[in-house]
């Protein structure tokens, strides 16, 4: 499990970064997408990987930290994930302010003659 997640990971962030560098506005913001989910992926990695086990340790006596999920990995996702969508709804408003005062949706503003 561990390698697919670290697979998954790595595909996201190397297709971000590709699409970051693409001359379109609108590939530039789903690289950024894919850039923020590879970083949220990560995050909540962070916090092992168990699976069914309970968040929260209970009171009292002795408990195992390791029968427990790290709850602070999957508090930054999803605040990441709330900050992320925000963000992306701004550059979508901004991406379509800039079509229409430019005209075009390249990143420099100038379409390329071929």
């Amino acid at each position: 499990m561990e390698f697919v997640l670290s697979a998954a990971i790595g595909i996201l962030a190397a297709s971000g970064a590709w699409l970051l560098m693409r001359p379109r506005t609108f590939q530039v913001i789903v690289g950024l997408c894919l850039l923020s989910y590879a970083v949220n992926l990560f995050i909540f990695s962070m916090g092992r990987l168990t699976v069914g086990a309970p968040a929260v340790m209970p009171r009292g006596g002795f408990v195992n930290p390791d029968a427990y999920a790290d709850p602070i990995p999957q508090a930054l996702v999803l605040t990441a994930i709330v900050i992320s969508f925000a963000t992306t709804a701004l550059f979508l408003v901004v991406m379509i302010a800039a079509r229409g005062f430019s005209g075009t949706d390249h990143v420099d503003g100038q379409e390329r003659n071929r």
